[in-house]
């Protein structure tokens, strides 16, 4: 009777491991043949390089988990419209939803409060860690300071070969920067780049002039036109399209006017004048995120980066923020050299962006006033830029 007994309980037991086993292995493994969709929700077409940079992750997706994963997406949607789509998305089967404008955000957050078994994350926001928190709500945004800054390092070797070569007088070593709008998103990018270019033409200045528009060519065009007449040597931009690029290929001064991009290299529509571009990468967290859905496990723990709560963002380091081709024709000597050993200094933590004998004063309000004499940490609590002041030393213009 003992070795009966000793028997059925020694069964018993490895059938209730194997029972266990078999229960957390069906939990923690994904369903070979269920197939996730993944919605989209785009503010522009592959015609706008900002959007054009979302569908590029959507195509690595595609390629990374073929056969595992559908795309649902809707292209040109304005901010009024986020809720209608968000709705129809959720409506054919979506399980992850990614939108991809700050616009979109309260309508993305409320379609996460209504749809808790979908998850939503939304690029350029800063509203994941705000009451109410929603598990199924994210944020994330590459650490793109550190790619305007790299780039403005690129414009000052130029603009100081130019000074050293005598085709610009050091007085004459003037910036203008075409940006969307005064969001800290915006200052924070053409602070980082003036700083960037500064590190090596401590002469320079900067204009900026606001569009108050994400994407009109025209608009970017003629600002950049602008600030060229006004004597401007180099453009730069926050903008979506390649306006700022082709009215420096298209300058007719004394010397060249040279242009640095965003979102895309700009080289094929400027040859002779774009020196270099910068881009967010959001394939690295896409990618994350939807394997995450397709494994049945927690998005911010599947992400390589820095989290904070349902926040998650990086740069060069993690491969969030990469440079685009250098144009070797038209850089001044020793560019690649000082651009790898910049980028490298982001990847070991060398390089503190927001310092420095500078001040500046938030445009809303007046009274709050900063001294980079102390540091600031940019994206350090938050993937959203937070750096929003001014610098006495930049010139602003509303369009």
């Amino acid at each position: 009777m003992k070795r009966n007994l000793i028997i059925t309980i020694v069964t018993v037991t490895i059938l209730l491991l194997f029972t266990g086993a078999y229960r957390i292995l069906e939990i923690n493994t994904s369903d070979p043949y269920h197939v996730v969709k993944v919605g989209y929700i785009y503010d522009g077409d592959e015609s706008a390089p900002y959007t054009a940079n979302f569908i590029r992750a959507q195509h690595a997706i595609e390629k990374k988990y073929e056969g595992r994963v559908e795309s649902v997406v809707r292209s040109n949607v304005p901010a009024a419209s986020g809720p209608e789509m968000l709705s129809e998305l959720v409506a054919e089967g979506c399980e992850i939803i990614f939108t991809t404008s700050y616009g979109y955000q309260e309508a993305a957050k409320e379609c996460a409060a209504a749809n808790p078994k979908v998850q939503i994350c939304e690029a350029t926001g800063d509203m994941a860690n705000t009451d109410p928190v929603l598990s199924n709500y994210h944020n994330f945004m590459g650490r793109i300071y550190e790619g305007r800054y790299a780039a403005g390092v690129v414009a000052g070797m130029k603009l100081r070969q130019m000074i050293d070569e005598k085709v610009i007088k050091p007085e004459e070593a003037k910036v203008g920067y075409v940006a969307a709008y005064p969001y800290s998103e915006v200052i924070s990018g053409y602070t980082a780049f003036f700083l960037g270019v500064r590190s090596k033409a401590p002469e320079a200045v900067m204009t900026v002039r606001y569009t108050n528009t994400w994407n009109n060519y025209t608009l970017e065009y003629e600002n950049a036109k602008e600030m060229i007449k006004e004597g401007c040597v180099l453009i730069s931009q926050h903008s979506d399209t390649i306006g700022p690029a082709v009215a420096c290929e298209e300058a007719q001064e004394r010397h060249p006017v040279y242009h640095v991009g965003y979102n895309q290299s700009m080289i094929d529509v400027a040859p002779t004048r774009t020196l270099v571009s910068t881009r967010i990468n959001w394939e690295p967290y896409m990618i994350s995120a939807v394997g995450a859905v397709i494994d049945k496990k927690n998005i911010e723990k599947a992400v390589k980066g820095d989290v904070y709560g349902n926040d998650a963002c990086a740069g060069f380091k993690e491969g969030w923020v990469e440079m685009m081709e250098l144009n070797s024709q038209i850089i001044a000597d020793g560019t690649r050299e000082v651009l790898d050993d910049t980028v490298d200094g982001f990847k070991k933590g060398r390089i503190d962006v927001f310092s420095g004998a500078y001040t500046g004063t938030d445009p809303f309000e007046p009274d709050d006033r900063i001294d980079l004499r102390v540091s600031y940490k940019e994206n350090n609590k938050a993937s959203a830029p937070s750096f929003h002041y001014v610098l006495d030393d930049v010139i602003t213009v509303e369009e």
